[in-house]
């Protein structure tokens, strides 16, 4: 089983599997901001697994 699936249909369009990507990065950058590196890390590395799943590896052509 899949944490994030990118062959579900909600990642069909590629503006979602972008933001879905981005987000959990920027807010990563906020909790550094704020002083909270220990959310960071978390969201830093939410944000990663992200952007493996949905943009690097991204959705299967079949």
């Amino acid at each position: 089983m899949q944490i994030i699936d990118p062959n579900h249909p909600f990642f069909r369009p590629v503006w979602r599997r972008w933001a879905t990507a981005l987000f959990p990065l920027a807010w990563a950058g906020i909790e550094v901001y704020g002083g909270s590196p220990g959310w960071a890390m978390l969201f830093g590395a939410v944000g990663a697994y992200a952007v493996w799943q949905l943009l690097i590896v991204g959705p299967s052509d079949t």
